[in-house]
């Protein structure tokens, strides 16, 4: 009855039921982690080094019993469960369109093992139990039956269907041992990530994860509603890298947080709320997956782009990847970004709204750097929350929607302090005229650059742009 644990998305040992429907099987349990290239060549620096921290993590929590292979996952998930003679494979459910693709093959290839004497006879199920979220995508829809393409009546429903109480963490689990292990991936790329000078933001594993998240219970959530559009100030919960590798569930947060006294303050109410928003593009890109890197809603399909490899849009482009558009507030974001693998939400739609909006960049490009730097990389919070950006997601008329970033740094960074800690050549320039350089006799004293475009002639000519696309 040996059981294999197959790990993705969910790199922890506390509150997770595919681990305790491995061990409730009844016999040992191989934990196994495979290393699909495919993922691999796609993760980037930044994300590699955050999986060989919360693999490690893994490895200690799981008693050194962790196996980890390199392969296709139909080649390599088979093989183990023969060489171990496995009964069942147990996994969190995945939802992104690659990871349902890639468990379908799974499936079939296990379906087709042969009953070769080195297991007992029989089928080879793939036991799908919980997923990486509180409301496993797909579930919540409207009374017709519908899927809900608006956030707000999605987080009313949400809410009402509710979710379940933390898994028990299953005591007395057998490992199964003997089995060869590959060193765990990543490791060369958290070597690369600490001596390219990257500033890590806190160690990616469970037990980092508790701990950020009980500081953040005692510390930050009494604050949270005020506090989180701030980038200058550490008012966040910090755990969106974690929710990406599963080193905490969100059911575990949606619980602490019922039972802490502030529950049914506007800051424990905001908190769940933005939880609800990583449900509910989970919950579009569910039903809608070639949303992944295509506009959702098909109405702004005339709009005309620039092209990022072309003339002086590639400068720009290039300007704006690299922090130097001449917009402090923006190249603040940017360079964080590149140093952090992580960017404060607030400037994220920022940033983004100046490449749609200014530079006339369509979203996936922008979408694709990011998620080629940032190490909470997260397939549908990132391509929707572009999306959101660009007026092609969910959100009903949000082109008109243009960021200031003059305004936006002045209202969400009103001393500078968040400019100045990643754009040092504005460090002489005291308070908030730190994002208007122009303005200070000596704001480009220290080679900060002028800036690429002018930002109300390129708002007009967003408008323009989508006027025409819209008539």
């Amino acid at each position: 009855m040996t059981s294999v644990l197959w790990l993705r998305r969910d790199l922890r040992r506390r509150d997770h039921p595919a681990l305790l429907a491995a061990h409730e099987a009844g016999g040992p349990v191989l934990p196994l982690f495979v290393a699909d290239p495919a993922l691999v060549a796609s993760a980037g620096t930044a994300r590699l080094s955050a999986l060989h921290e919360a693999l490690r993590g893994v490895h200690d929590a799981y008693d050194g019993a962790l196996v980890v292979r390199s392969g296709r996952p139909e080649e390599v998930v088979p093989a183990v469960v023969r060489e171990v003679g496995a009964t069942s494979v147990h996994v969190s459910a995945e939802t992104t369109p690659y990871g349902r693709r890639r468990d379908e093959r799974v499936e079939a290839a296990l379906a087709a093992l042969a009953d070769d004497g080195a297991r007992p006879p029989g089928p080879v199920p793939l036991v799908r139990t919980g997923s990486p979220y509180a409301v496993t995508p797909g579930r919540v829809r409207n009374g017709s039956g519908d899927p809900y393409k608006v956030f707000t009546p999605f987080s009313r429903a949400w809410r009402d269907h509710g979710w379940r109480r933390p898994a028990e963490e299953p005591a007395g689990v057998r490992w199964v041992r003997g089995h060869g292990s590959e060193p765990l991936p990543g490791a060369d790329a958290e070597a690369r990530w600490a001596s390219s000078g990257a500033s890590l933001t806190g160690v990616v594993d469970e037990e980092h994860a508790l701990d950020r998240w009980h500081t953040f219970l005692d510390d930050g959530l009494a604050s949270y509603d005020s506090g989180r559009d701030r980038p200058d100030l550490d008012a966040t919960s910090g755990l969106s890298v974690h929710l990406k590798y599963g080193t905490v569930h969100p059911r575990t947060l949606l619980a602490d947080v019922a039972a802490h006294p502030a529950a049914r303050t506007a800051d424990a109410t905001r908190f769940v709320t933005e939880l609800a928003w990583r449900e509910f593009y989970a919950d579009v890109l569910w039903h809608a997956p070639s949303s992944a890197w295509a506009d959702l809603r098909p109405g702004l399909s005339g709009l005309a782009y620039e092209d990022p490899a072309q003339g002086p849009t590639a400068e720009r482009f290039a300007a704006w990847c690299e922090g130097r558009t001449g917009y402090p507030f923006v190249d603040a974001g940017m360079r964080q970004l590149v140093r952090e693998g992580w960017v404060h939400n607030r400037v994220r739609m920022v940033v983004a709204s100046f490449l749609v909006k200014d530079l006339h960049v369509w979203w996936p490009h922008g979408a694709r750097h990011f998620m080629a730097h940032l190490r909470d990389g997260d397939l549908a919070s990132n391509s929707h929350g572009w999306q959101w950006v660009a007026g092609t997601g969910t959100d009903a008329s949000p082109f008109f929607r243009v960021f200031n970033p003059v305004t936006q740094g002045k209202r969400f960074d009103p001393d500078g302090d968040y400019v100045r800690r990643y754009v040092p050549e504005l460090a002489h320039v005291a308070g908030a005229a730190a994002h208007e350089p122009w303005s200070v006799l000596d704001g480009y004293g220290e080679g900060y650059p002028e800036r690429v475009v002018d930002h109300a002639a390129e708002r007009e000519e967003a408008l323009r742009r989508y006027s025409a696309a819209t008539a």
